[in-house]
């Protein structure tokens, strides 16, 4: 079911950075999708049966694919391009910070409260609120400059080809990264309890915010490309050594290793799309490589269930070699009909 919620998202990301281009406003997408996702929380909590608690889910994810396209597009247009690595790598650290907060704070109140969840989420509906405060008082939005009065309709033929052989290098790779659960799974069926296991997911976000504006940074000197190519190869070393793995130790580092893979491309990745999109659809080109990359990603996982194919966790890591591997040497052959 959280394939299918994290699917509405993607759906939402192209469609709702068209819809922002076209009216040239990126801070009410980002105010109304902050909102529904904040009191979303609220909605769970109140929840007294299934339904709700996942009506609650689906407005969260509808929130974020409606802010996420402007938001992107609101970074790069407040940041100049020699910095737009940093200003991608810098929000990428805080917003990864939650995550490494969050679950660790999680964990304490699911005690503190005798497993009761409920005040867990009106708690979770305070920084929200504040957050969202926050976007409307202090967030300028820049005013947009294109030179046309009228977008022209939604259509993959006006995307630069840069964008385009960038894209289907994305999509190779989207096929071969399935959800991050399965690495928890092989960190589970190594021998850690749970709890260890958030805590070594926690670990791989830890590093992941520490490393993505420094990532960032050296993308704003050397250029993204490099950055990428090197994250894609990254990535399969680093699926490979989880595949052989037998140490309950070594997960530790991988998890860490992990992180510093997602601080080189994330960030990174959102910023080479900034500079080789067109200025006119720069959230429609942000909203396209996400949705098109989480698509991907959602086929891996629907794909075995609809036709009843058992992967092992060794196949699936061996899968994921195999395409991240693909992907990266395409992305190296193609890198100079790239700007």
């Amino acid at each position: 079911m959280r394939e299918w919620q994290e699917l509405t998202a993607s759906l939402l990301k192209a469609f709702s950075g068209w819809f922002s281009d076209k009216f040239k406003k990126r801070k009410i997408f980002i105010a109304g999708g902050y909102s529904l996702s904040t009191f979303s929380k609220l909605i769970i909590g109140f929840a007294r049966s299934w339904p709700f608690v996942l009506l609650g889910r689906f407005i969260d994810r509808f929130g974020k694919g409606i802010r996420t396209s402007a938001r992107d597009a609101l970074i790069a247009e407040s940041s100049d391009e020699t910095k737009r690595g940093k200003a991608f790598g810098f929000h990428r650290a805080l917003d990864t910070s939650g995550a490494v907060i969050g679950p660790l704070a999680a964990i304490f109140l699911i005690k503190f409260f005798g497993d009761n969840l409920r005040p867990i989420f009106y708690i979770a509906f305070i920084p929200g609120l504040i957050a969202v405060l926050l976007l409307v008082i202090l967030v300028k939005e820049k005013r947009i400059e294109t030179g046309k009065t009228i977008l022209p309709k939604f259509s993959l033929k006006n995307l630069s080809p840069s964008f385009k052989i960038f894209l289907i290098c994305s999509i190779i790779f989207a096929i071969g990264n399935s959800s991050d659960t399965f690495l928890i799974l092989r960190a589970k069926n190594l021998g850690l309890t749970t709890s260890l296991a958030v805590f070594a997911y926690a670990l791989f976000n830890l590093f992941y915010a520490i490393f993505s504006t420094p990532a960032g940074i050296l993308s704003d000197k050397i250029g993204p490309k490099k950055l990428l190519i090197i994250g894609f190869f990254l990535f399969a070393l680093i699926y490979f050594l989880f595949g052989i793995n037998q140490s309950q130790i070594l997960i530790w580092p991988l998890f860490g290793f992990y992180g510093f893979y997602m601080a080189l491309t994330e960030g990174v990745g959102k910023a080479y799309v900034s500079l080789i999109g067109d200025k006119e659809r720069m959230a429609t080109s942000l909203g396209i490589y996400q949705t098109a990359t989480g698509i991907c990603t959602f086929l891996l996982l629907l794909l075995p269930a609809c036709f009843g194919l058992i992967l092992t966790l060794a196949r699936h890591l061996s899968l994921e070699v195999s395409w991240a591997a693909i992907s990266a040497f395409l992305f190296v052959v193609l890198k100079n009909k790239t700007c």
